[in-house]
């Protein structure tokens, strides 16, 4: 063998890898991944269990029982961020509902319901009614011992 030999066991081209490729194999794109999540998103109004949610999102789709589950992990993550952003307007929109729902009931004549509503609002404030303020009171207890000890 002589100097000038081209050597055999490397290519001039780099090797060519998929900087995108996914784990799973699935080959849509996230547009439509996320289409469909958003489609179990607003059905999960509907007041059914998680696991009936998810099976008939499978159904619904045409997608695996897992994945079906990987797209419920992704609303519960989205859910957990929807309450963290309204956490603090909460308040403000529970009480806005509650005198609403107070002249709505006045207004048909639904005096329990009305009473309900005003006795929630003032637990909101901190009114207390006189029987919850006399369990709260401190008890004063006095003992005399006798002289003789």
């Amino acid at each position: 063998m002589t100097d000038s030999a081209i050597q055999l066991g490397q290519t001039s081209q780099p090797s060519i890898s998929k900087p995108n490729a996914r784990p799973r194999g699935d080959k849509r794109a996230d547009m439509v991944i996320e289409a469909r999540q958003r489609r179990l998103y607003r059905h999960q109004l509907e007041g059914l269990t998680a696991r009936q949610l998810v099976y008939e999102h499978a159904a619904r789709e045409s997608v695996s029982i897992s994945t079906a589950w990987r797209d419920w992990k992704v609303i519960n993550a989205w859910n957990e961020e929807d309450w963290a952003r309204d956490r603090e307007n909460m308040l403000s929109r529970l009480q806005q509902m509650r005198s609403k729902l107070f002249h709505q009931a006045l207004k048909k004549g639904q005096l329990q319901t009305a009473a309900q509503v005003l006795d929630s609002l003032g637990r909101v404030i901190g009114e207390a009614a006189p029987e919850q303020i006399a369990v709260s009171a401190p008890n004063l207890q006095i003992q005399i011992e006798s002289k003789d000890s």
